[in-house]
């Protein structure tokens, strides 16, 4: 019975585990992998393994896996990795899966700092990674941030004199810009900005000149550029694609042979005969790309274009219809907040009119006391004032009494009169009074009116608040330290080098520069010059000569094609 062999694949974000046969072919194993993740593109991606001797290296898909040095140990272990990159990720890049292949895998070369990134393009892409992650987070986004122990490179938190929370308040601050962004479009966002990035999708190779000057080949989308030993992101001499016709290498030799035949063949060496294998079959593959990315598109790369943009439409529909539905929620709930104030207001009101209520009751049964004061003051006075007119007329029919019986009569209506006067004057001050709480009354009950009407208004919603009614062959020649030599397709046409036209994000967009440009000059504050590393000096005096990537791959493609390779004999 053949005994199947445990393989394990560790993606960007998944450990994938299969059991292959002996015979199954690198490109068997391969396939499984695209078809197990839903990954169309394939032609960007490889599998990545630890040799025997500890190198990595990518699996060859026309051969074995078997019989591959592929360290033994039990699974054996493959990582599916970005082999070659994009020129434009925006251009070039359909599937969601590959979006967040590469985007996971720039991230974390930039953390680790495989890339260099300066600090203030660190947070701006730390806030795209955590919309990227996160969304619009309503809740505590700061909590969040806690779990993530890599927001920023190691290097950048180290030269600058601020606390964690300091640096998550910064990140913070530039996220809420993205509130509204698709998760997949701040990923895109956030490759868009790291591609600008010197060190981006580039493969560095340790090699040497014919003079045995140290120095480094860099490989990328692009084409060929010559570095310094002690300078990764300043190239020196740059070789576009268009320009080379021929690849081949004899052992440590590697020789670039140009389209322009005047020019001499561009040849360096290497350590070994294992990287110059490496070093053609990277130069191979980005060159067949870089060609096809200058023909039209394949039938199928025609469908999967399509698919994305029907697969996109339906997920801007879908989001527009959640955004009306969320818009929709939040007017309601701002309806029911403003309601539930109204109608706390409504209560609070009631409550203040009962007690106005129960304040002109009590003064309207105060008044009626007083009435009914009044009205017996007045029936006394009445008694008295008659009592006192049967005495005048008692004294009339008395003039002959005599002088005592007549003067006590006359004390008596003296005293009378007196009590009248006091009486009468006890009316006219209760009546002054009653005529006092008829006004209160009066008062009170407008105030009653007003409260009615208040009330009515407050318990009905004027119309306008009413919702409306409506309806490869990869052929890698094992030949040890034989020639091996590879013809690069060219086009009859003249290809222009796309360096010629690019330009930076950050020099595209107006708003980009002025983000960037805030946070260096916030960040500047904080910085620890005394921790700045070669590559930051090397990125601040670059910054200062006024050169960023493409300015720099322009300038050193200028001149013939022997020039640039007489200059690197010089080197």
């Amino acid at each position: 019975m053949v005994q199947l062999v445990n393989v394990r694949v560790i993606t960007m974000d998944a450990e994938l585990e299969f059991a292959i046969q002996p015979n199954t072919t690198g490109k068997q194993l391969f396939d499984q992998v695209v078809k197990t993740i839903g990954l169309r593109e394939i032609w960007f991606f490889g599998l990545q393994y630890v040799d025997s001797k500890g190198y990595t290296t990518w699996l060859k898909l026309n051969k074995r896996v078997l019989s591959q040095d592929v360290k033994k140990e039990t699974p054996l272990q493959f990582k599916f990795r970005a082999k070659f990159y994009p020129e434009d990720v925006a251009e070039e890049i359909i599937q969601d899966i590959t979006l967040r292949l590469f985007y996971l895998q720039v991230k974390n070369a930039i953390l680790s700092d495989e890339i260099y990134c300066p600090p203030e393009t660190s947070v701006l892409l730390a806030s795209y990674a955590v919309q990227a992650k996160y969304g619009d987070q309503n809740s505590d986004i700061q909590k969040s941030l806690a779990n993530d122990h890599r927001l920023l490179p190691q290097r950048v938190m180290d030269q600058h004199k601020l606390s964690r929370d300091e640096w998550e308040e910064r990140i913070i601050t530039w996220y809420h810009e993205h509130r509204g962004m698709l998760r997949e479009d701040a990923m895109m966002e956030y490759l868009k900005l790291a591609q600008d990035l010197e060190m981006y999708g580039v493969n560095y190779f340790d090699i040497k000149n014919k003079k045995g000057t140290e120095l480094w080949l860099g490989v990328d989308a692009l084409g060929l550029n010559i570095y310094e030993k002690d300078d990764k992101l300043t190239p020196k001499i740059g070789f576009p694609w268009c320009e080379i016709r021929n690849i081949s290498f004899n052992d440590r030799k590697f020789v670039i042979k140009p389209i322009d035949k005047k020019a001499p063949d561009f040849v360096f060496f290497a350590p070994r005969l294992r990287i110059n294998k490496r070093i053609l079959a990277l130069c191979m593959g980005n060159h067949e790309l870089y060609m096809r990315r200058r023909k039209p598109d394949t039938i199928e790369v025609q469908q999967m274009k399509a698919q994305a943009r029907e697969e996109k439409l339906a997920k801007q529909q879908e989001r527009e219809k959640l955004a009306r539905e969320i818009a929709l929620r939040e007017e309601a709930e701002r309806k029911q907040k403003e309601y539930e104030e109204r109608l706390r207001n409504m209560q609070e009101d009631m409550e203040r009119r009962q007690k106005e209520l129960l304040d002109a009751q009590e003064t309207i049964r105060r008044l009626e006391e007083q009435l009914r004061q009044l009205q017996a003051a007045k029936d006394e006075l009445e008694a008295k004032q008659t009592e006192l007119h049967d005495m005048m007329v008692r004294l009339e029919q008395a003039k002959e009494m005599e002088a005592e019986e007549k003067s006590k009569l006359e004390e008596e209506i003296r005293a009378k009169q007196e009590e009248v006067q006091r009486i009468q004057e006890e009316v006219n001050n209760k009546d002054e009074e009653t005529k006092q709480l008829q006004m209160e009354v009066e008062e009170v009950r407008r105030k009653q009116e007003e409260a009615s009407a208040a009330l009515i208004a407050a318990t009905s919603t004027p119309q306008h608040h009413h919702v409306a009614e409506q309806e490869d062959t990869e052929e890698n020649d094992d030949i040890p330290n034989g020639d091996i030599s590879k013809e690069l397709y060219t086009s009859d046409e003249p290809i222009e080098d796309p360096i010629e036209e690019r330009r930076t994000l950050a020099e595209r967009n107006e708003r980009l520069q002025n983000q960037l440009k805030a946070l260096k000059h916030d960040l500047e504050s904080t910085r620890d010059t005394e921790k700045e590393t070669t590559m930051d000096k090397i990125h601040k005096e670059n910054v200062r000569q006024g050169r960023d990537k493409y300015k720099t791959l322009r300038e050193i493609r200028k001149g013939n094609t022997k020039r640039r390779v007489d200059q690197f004999e010089n080197l």
